[in-house]
Parts: structure tokens; sequence; C-alpha cells
């Protein structure tokens, strides 16, 4: 006799599992994001192996590594952020802001891999293939090795993969399948969880590399259960501007490779196309002899790019002054006022303060500390930044410029684009020149502390 089904709560959040509502989640702490869902228990043995054997112990010394070779996407900002390329067996999830690209990804990717002569199965719930013939085209990418299915049942979708046997699977998107022996609605927590298990299985037993596309909520998270991201093997998440063309692919979590890379991405008529010179392109319109306006040098991984910061400092008009920070941590900004107007003697409690990372990149990194300090003391005097001159450095409560990572890439990425001027803090200088690297053409100013800035912002 069947079990039969009963009801629990899921968070809609995180998963949290609970016999009855409550209104707040005491996993994430969210407020009134229970749902009611039919469950049923499952009995099972041991976990079995795919050769039906039950897995053993086995010491890590006896442990036979085998040379995992990547298939290469054919889309370099992609190999980039995926560690070097494809893994077989591997599960991703990429997700995003509706319309930010993740589809017209996968599906040129789909297209490249296919043309190469690589089995390619693109399944999609939400587009018929008519659809997805019509964005193929529109693309440029007519591939006509690669295999299209509209499907939404799970089931159905096992059956096709074990019948073709592809190399590579995009599902678009997991929030429109659903498994028949479940009894919930398609994109539920109990569908999403259940359905993305089936995946992995799949994906590990017959070493099947499998995209899924992932819808975000409005605070911009993968929609579904928080244990998700944690089955997967790698989560992509595509960020940008509505206003701006440019999109970056950052890896924030990554099994095979590095969390810290991002691939940089113009979003154009023929689809998506690569950005080699991120900085180039980011400081592309920046105003010249304008106060407020500082360039400031950013790593993100492997990778080193400059932005510009802007700052406007004036006068207030009401009792409380206004802060504002674009593309920056707003509490970062408070901290780095209160540290000028500390030890600086600055009145910026009567001014008030917008601070702004042009292009709409959003940056977390201490090394830009320096740069915002910097502009905000341009903008404050009215003075401009000497021109061809970069900042980068991380400023403590004291006042003292810290030292930061990879400042000679930062330095040689700057000497490239033709900056011959940097001010970076007086502890990187120092080490530059220990390990004997020679910058020729840029002229390094060390600084200790923020009071130095004075002396180069007269300059």
């Amino acid at each position: 006799m069947a079990a039969k089904a009963k009801n629990v709560f899921f968070c809609g959040e995180c998963g949290y599992e609970s016999p009855k509502w409550l209104g707040q989640c005491p996993g994430c702490r969210a407020w009134n994001s229970f749902v009611e869902e039919p469950t049923q228990k499952k009995t099972s043995g041991g976990r079995e192996t795919a050769a039906g054997k039950r897995a053993v112990p086995q010491k890590l010394s006896e442990v036979t590594q085998t040379s995992q070779e990547r298939i290469d996407t054919g889309i370099g900002e992609l190999n980039r952020v995926l560690g070097g390329g494809l893994v077989s067996g591997s599960l991703v999830l990429v997700g995003g802001d509706p319309g930010i690209g993740k589809s017209t990804l996968l599906l040129q990717m789909s297209s490249i891999l296919a043309e190469a002569g690589h089995a390619v199965l693109y399944i999609s719930g939400e587009e018929s293939p008519q659809q997805i013939k019509l964005r193929a085209d529109r693309l440029e990418r007519p591939a006509g090795g690669l295999l299209l299915l509209a499907e939404t049942s799970l089931d159905a979708v096992e059956t096709v993969i074990g019948e073709l046997k592809p190399e590579i699977v995009i599902i678009d998107s997991i929030q429109t399948m659903f498994r028949e022996d479940i009894q919930a609605s398609p994109g539920s927590v109990s569908q999403v969880r259940e359905t993305t298990g089936s995946l992995l299985r799949i994906a590990k037993g017959q070493g099947v590399t499998i995209f899924i596309v992932g819808h975000v909520t409005k605070e911009g998270v993968v929609a579904g259960p928080r244990v998700l991201e944690h089955m997967v093997d790698t989560v992509l998440y595509f960020e940008g501007e509505n206003a701006a063309s440019y999109r970056i692919l950052r890896a924030v979590k990554n099994r095979f490779g590095s969390t810290n890379e991002i691939g940089v991405f113009e979003m154009c008529q023929s689809g998506l196309s690569e950005i080699l010179n991120p900085s180039e392109y980011l400081l592309k319109g920046r105003p010249e002899h304008e106060p407020g306006s500082v360039v400031a040098a950013m790593v993100e991984g492997s990778r080193t790019m400059l932005v510009e910061v802007q700052a406007l400092v004036c006068q207030t008009n009401f009792n409380m002054p206004r802060r504002t920070a674009a593309g920056m941590d707003y509490n970062r900004v408070n901290l780095l006022l209160a540290v000028l107007e500390k030890r600086l003697g600055i009145q910026l409690a009567f001014c008030d303060a917008y601070i702004n990372v042009a292009g709409g990149m959003r940056i977390n990194e201490p090394a830009l500390d320096l740069a915002v300090v910097f502009a905000i003391l341009s903008s404050y005097k009215n003075m401009a930044v000497p021109e061809q001159t970069i900042v980068f450095g991380e400023v403590g409560l004291t006042g003292e410029v810290r030292a930061v990572s990879m400042a000679d890439k930062r330095v040689a990425e700057a000497r490239k684009l033709g900056y011959a001027q940097c001010i970076l803090p007086y502890a990187n200088v120092e080490s530059i020149r220990k390990n004997q690297k020679e910058f020729g053409g840029i002229w390094l100013s060390g600084v200790k502390n923020v009071k130095d800035l004075f002396g180069l912002l007269e300059r």
C-alpha cells in the first residue's frame, strides 16, 4: 500500500521544512515565506554507486587521480569564469535578472559546441523550438547539429537523455521542470529540489555536463530553496544595469576553478560579444580636468581593471546631509567620510556627498578606499586630480593607507594604458622596489596617510 502523502510547510527562500506554518523562518529569518506543499517520505537503502555496489571507505592516499580534459566552449570569457572550460559530469547553475542574457549566452555556447561536433541537447520549458530558431537566426548562429526539445516533464527528459546520450544538456529553466510523482506545482520548493537532485544524478552517473537556468527573486538571488546552490558544482550570476550595454558573468561557487574570476560581455544586436579590454571600455567618455573624478585600479580574480570613481560634495540645504553611494558599500562611504572629518578636520557634516562608480560596476574591494577619499577631497577643494593618474589603497580608521594585494599587476595595467602616475600605499612601493620590479614610464607616488593627498592634489 502506497504511503499517504501529507502536507508540510517549506520556506520559499531557504527551503526550511516545518510541520506547521510559521510567520518567520528560523533558518533565514524571512517573514511570510512559508508555503504548504504535499510531500511523501521515501524509504531507501544505503547509497549505491553507478555499478550497483555499495560504496566503502577508501584511504585518501589510495585515491587515483585522472587527468580531466576540459571542453572549450568557444567563448573565452566563459572559459575564464568556468576555470578553463567545461568539466564532464558537472552541474552548472546560471542565474540573473530577466532579460540579462542567460538564454542568449547558453544558446551561443550551444551553437558553437554543436558546430564543433559535440552532441548538445537544448531543453526549453518556456520557449517553443520555433522561438529558439528565431533567436538563433537573430544571433547569426544557425547550428544545424543542435538538438532542441520543448518539454517540462523531467521523466520525459530523462528518457530522451538516456536515448540520445548527449555530452552537454541545457535546461531552461529549472522552475518550469516538474516530476509527475510529486504533488506540487512547477517552481515550488519540492519540485525544484527534486528535479535538481535528479539532474545531479544524471550528470554524475552518465558523465553529462548540464547547465540549468534559474530565475532570481527581487533580492537578486536564485528563486527556490537555498539548497539548490549547494547541490550544483558551479553557480554563475549575470550582473548588469538595464541602461548599460555591458554584462558581467561572475562565479560565486566553483568546484573546478576560482570563484574570483569574472567575464565581461557587451550586449549587441548579434548577442553577447566578449570585451577583451574592460579597462578601456569602462573609462570611455571619462571627463578631463574635472574635480571629483579619479581612476582606480581593481582586481577581480586574475584580471585587473581600471574604473572611474566620481564624487560630488556640495553644501546641504537641510539639517541632515545626504549620503549616496552607487557601486560600493554605503556604510564604507560613511566610514571614509568620518575618517576625513576626524583626521583632516574637513567639515563634511554640512555637505551632501554623492559617490558613484561610473558604468554601473559594483565593487567591494578595500583597494577602492583611497580613490574614494581622493575623489571626495578633489570635489570638496574643487581641484582636479592630475591627469593620467590612477589611485588605489586601503584606508584605516586612523587615516593610514594600508598595502593591498597584487599591486604590481595594478601598476602594470595602468602602464599598459598609458598612465604616467600611480598613487599607491608606501608599503607597496617598497615591496615593488624590493622585488626589483621596474615600471619604466610611470611615476610611483607612495602615501602613508590621507594627509599626504593634499600635496598631490595641489600639484
